[in-house]
């Protein structure tokens, strides 16, 4: 039987007291065992609370990775954006190695008006550089993950992330099932999914889960996260990776966070799992 991980994308939101530590504390009473810390906006932990917040995490059985900030774009037009990303992706994966992260998710970026191939080269180019850059910084126990994104416009199809982590070692996908979801115009097929996965030789599936919006107007679903309902549905995904014993993480980037975490968690448990 694979392990599962649930947990919260950034702090409890139902935690007393603020903070990441205070958060991993509080995730012991809820029963959940992982947590993606948010870089998003900044990266906000130097080295020595990094390792402070990784070190409870271990005691505690909670199992870290960490998310890169939005502003990364390594297809960008400007030298300097493409710099720019580079830096904030070696820093996300070096605090993240402090804190005893086992992966950065990582929006890897758009693409370019040369079209999806050249996006293509770009991107593994850069990703080639930086795996280079942390090797020399003696980085080397964190994996870059490559998030599938929902938007068009948005570099990072299933299918185009799978054949960057077989030409790129040290790359894996980090697999968001809801914008796969949007990204096929609100159908998915979990089963499907881990099939294509399998070419990887994955010994653990890190990835994220919430509920989409659907626009009215357009009868589109929407990257807009909303907590988890039906869409897509979470009891299948559930189900199919008990039946394929899965080593997986799932964290929440619904609205509500780990209210949701403890949502699938019933779900698990209902389908026969025992968490320990």
């Amino acid at each position: 039987m694979g392990k599962i991980f649930l947990g919260p994308a950034g702090n409890c939101i139902t935690a007393m007291d603020k903070g990441t530590l205070a958060s991993i504390k509080h995730l012991v009473n809820l029963k959940l065992n992982a947590q993606e810390i948010e870089f998003v906006r900044s990266i906000y932990l130097k080295e020595k609370s990094a390792r402070e917040v990784g070190e409870l995490a271990k005691e505690l059985k909670i199992r870290l990775s960490v998310h890169a900030p939005y502003f990364i774009n390594l297809a960008s037009e400007s030298k300097q954006v493409i710099e720019a990303s580079k830096r904030m992706i070696v820093e996300s994966a070096e605090i993240g190695e402090f804190a005893g992260a086992d992966a950065v998710a990582i929006h890897a970026g758009y693409y370019s008006k040369q079209g999806r191939e050249k996006t293509y080269e770009m991107i593994k180019n850069a990703f080639i550089e930086i795996i280079d850059k942390l090797k020399e910084g003696g980085v080397k126990n964190i994996k870059l993950g490559i998030e599938t994104m929902g938007k068009e416009s948005q570099f990072g199809s299933l299918d185009e992330i799978i054949k960057m982590c077989k030409e790129v070692k040290h790359l894996i996908p980090y697999v968001d099932w809801a914008h796969i979801f949007v990204r096929n115009n609100g159908k998915i097929d979990y089963g499907e999914i881990f099939d294509k996965l399998k070419q990887l030789n994955l010994d653990h599936i890190n990835s994220h889960f919430e509920g989409v919006k659907y626009n009215l107007e357009t009868k589109k679903f929407v990257d807009v996260h909303v907590p988890i309902d039906n869409h897509p549905p979470f009891e299948p995904l559930a189900k199919e990776i008990l039946k394929r014993k899965v080593d997986i993480t799932i964290i929440s980037e619904s609205p509500i966070l780990e209210k949701d975490s403890l949502k699938m968690k019933k779900v698990f448990e209902s389908n026969g799992y025992k968490f320990s």
